[in-house]
């Protein structure tokens, strides 16, 4: 945990402790990275996290903690969409991790031809120098399989980026989290979504609410809900073909 979260945390309890009884019932470490936190600790982190959030939307420590600790409504409407369908039923009881130990990356760059949704996911994890390694593990959500939901959630990110074909600029990664929270209705993706754009010029505000915004309220609305899919299973799915089935469509280009 870093040094900013593990603070917070520290003054949640203390604040929780001046403010309850000391009653409280114990609580059970369910999965390996949780963190069990009482009622009002967990409230105080989020507000603590959502302020944080508010003034810097790049910390994205608070931002998730801010999701864990608000999300579990959401979280529970995610895992039930999952268990409506086979695909996210079969995710449910398999419970695949999109990390570099358990996806042979070499073995996409070498054997998926070109233009397949395996073929541009590795090119775009290339092209931005990044890898599904550094997602942050979940902590604060007290349900083993809802804290899975929400890992799920965090790992599947960078595959929206390739079905959409929006990179990470800030105008872009904004216009994504409209496009989650359209999904999903995490409650983090909506300030995300409301706050990002506080730091962009009057242009690029008018890009983004003319261009990127209708496109992602109407896409994230009505294509097929992302967490049901199990991706690993459709690398060898030509991208375009991948798309029509999800009923994706790329943003319309942004005049400069």
């Amino acid at each position: 945990m870093n040094r900013h979260l593990s603070s917070t945390l520290l003054h949640a309890r203390a604040y929780s402790r001046a403010a309850a009884p000391p009653t409280h019932r114990q609580i059970t470490k369910l999965y390996e990275t949780h963190v069990p936190v009482s009622t009002p600790e967990k409230v105080v982190l989020a507000v603590g996290s959502a302020f944080t959030a508010l003034i810097n939307p790049l910390r994205g420590d608070m931002v998730a903690t801010l999701g864990e600790t608000t999300g579990r409504r959401f979280l529970t409407s995610m895992r039930d969409q999952m268990l409506s369908s086979s695909s996210g039923r079969r995710i449910l009881r398999e419970r695949p991790s999109i990390h570099t130990s358990t996806i042979d990356f070499d073995k996409l760059r070498k054997e998926c031809a070109p233009n397949t949704f395996g073929a541009a996911y590795v090119s775009w994890l290339d092209a931005e120098g990044v890898t599904p390694d550094t997602r942050s593990p979940v902590r604060f959500v007290d349900d083993e399989e809802l804290a899975y939901v929400m890992k799920r959630y965090r790992e599947i990110h960078d595959f929206f980026h390739t079905l959409t074909g929006l990179g990470v600029t800030v105008e872009e990664e904004i216009a994504l989290k409209w496009f989650e929270w359209a999904q999903t209705g995490l409650p983090m993706t909506m300030l995300s979504s409301l706050v990002g754009p506080l730091r962009l010029s009057l242009a690029e505000k008018q890009r983004l609410f003319g261009t990127y915004v209708p496109w992602a309220l109407q896409t994230g609305a009505s294509a097929t809900p992302l967490m049901t899919v199990y991706f690993e299973d459709h690398f060898d799915v030509p991208l375009d073909a991948l798309r029509a089935q999800l009923g994706i469509s790329t943003p319309p280009p942004i005049q400069n």
